[in-house]
């Protein structure tokens, strides 16, 4: 129960200072980061979690389908057919250079052995645009570079999720879930997650058009949200990869239903951001003194080096040819931010029971809590590059006299 006050009172002032924070580097993904830690036992010591907890893991993957659910919502599969090439080259080339690169910063400036130092460049490859809403949720930024954040950090959680626990099955005995972790294994439930992802969107679909049946329209919102509910159970249930079900079935239903989409957005928005804010909350607890700490000044370098050098070379390296002016190129490199599915994978790490898994985790959640701080603190000066001025979601006059434009498209992201 102190945990839900906490929570409570987190939310409130996160509600109440949104404004300022939408116009400012503060942000309220900061907020709820640093009001964990400060109820956590590196502090208060009001809640008591560590990274064995179930809440810890709960949270953190409730999150990350949520998250993916509602960006895959984002998804135009018109709007990628004409352009999937820059998506593509991010995650083909760029994702690839960052999870080499890590690998080696981490094995020569932390001294991890190689395989648990290509383990935290796959936990670290995963980037994700929630920290850096201002740029992905506002229609004034180019269409491509919110296309190209968007689809990126939709899909590489899924690619990296296999290389994660190949590479926890190679670096030793583990234990839980995926003990028994092979490439056939993974494949199998990549698959699935991929089939479940399409399948029920559609079979949903066609149940909600039969001619007796229907949502009534105060209760629309709710179809797509039973459906999400459904999937994630399902996926649970049968072993399936929740992260890549969640992302295609939001892009599947956007495409097959418009109307759903429209209905279960604000709700699915405000659901989504829930999430985040209690991922982060419980997240920031687990960011004791003695957490960063233990991390060796080696391990500091590799943090700032893969933050401002490692993700911007790799993504730059990836776009060269391309037609992306070199405005939107830098935001691109810039916004590399790790958010929940490196968390997810960060704790699969540490429960593994493998060598130097606190080793591991700590560079980890330390680089997690770096990152959240650079990204969600420097997407409004950006996003002021690109013209973006209405970051509150409040239309000026202007606005008003020509329908609110900013309403119809990109309010919908409250900046987080």
């Amino acid at each position: 129960m102190v945990l839900i006050a906490v929570f409570g009172v987190a939310l409130l002032v996160a509600v109440l200072l949104s404004g300022l924070a939408a116009r400012t580097v503060l942000s309220t993904s900061f907020l709820f980061l640093a009001g964990g830690a400060l109820v956590g036992n590196g502090a208060l010591g009001l809640i008591h979690i560590t990274p064995d907890s179930d809440i810890v893991s709960v949270t953190a993957d409730l999150a990350l389908f949520a998250v993916l659910f509602t960006d895959g919502m984002h998804v135009s599969f018109p709007a990628l057919r004409r352009a999937w090439k820059n998506p593509a080259r991010a995650l083909g080339l760029g994702m690839p250079l960052a999870f080499v690169f890590m690998a080696l910063v981490t094995h020569y400036l932390v001294g991890l052995d190689w395989t648990t130092s290509f383990l935290v460049g796959a936990v670290l490859a995963p980037t994700d645009p929630v920290f850096a809403s201002a740029i992905v949720g506002r229609k004034e930024v180019p269409a491509r570079l919110r296309q190209l954040l968007n689809v990126e950090s939709g899909v590489n959680d899924g690619l990296a999720l296999p290389v994660v626990l190949l590479l926890i099955a190679t670096a030793g005995p583990m234990a839980g879930a995926h003990a028994e972790a092979s490439p056939s294994k993974i494949g199998a439930e990549l698959a699935l997650g991929l089939v479940l992802g399409i399948v029920i969107p559609l079979l949903v679909n066609a149940i909600a058009r039969l001619p007796l049946l229907g949502a009534e329209p105060k209760l629309q919102p709710l179809l797509p949200l039973a459906t999400g509910v459904t999937l994630y159970a399902l996926c649970h249930l049968t072993h399936a990869n929740p992260y890549l079900a969640a992302f295609s079935a939001g892009a599947v239903l956007a495409s097959i239903s418009p109307e759903a989409k429209r209905a279960f957005e604000p709700l699915g928005e405000s659901l989504a951001e829930l999430a985040k804010f209690a991922a982060l909350l419980v997240f920031g607890a687990l960011l004791t003194p003695h957490l960063f700490g233990d991390l060796s000044l080696g391990g500091y370098v590799a943090v700032v080096l893969a933050i401002v050098v490692i993700r911007p070379a790799s993504l730059l390296l990836s776009l060269v040819g391309t037609r992306i002016d070199r405005r939107e190129k830098l935001a691109a490199a810039w916004f590399g931010p790790k958010g929940f599915a490196s968390v997810v994978y960060g704790l699969l790490v540490l429960q593994s029971g493998i060598p130097h898994a606190q080793q591991a985790y700590t560079l980890i959640a330390v680089y997690i809590a770096f990152s959240i701080v650079a990204h969600s603190s420097t997407d409004v000066p950006v996003a002021r590059m690109f013209h973006v001025n209405d970051l509150v979601g409040i239309p000026d006059a202007d606005d008003d006299a020509e329908g609110s434009p900013h309403q119809q498209e990109g309010d919908d992201h409250a900046r987080t």
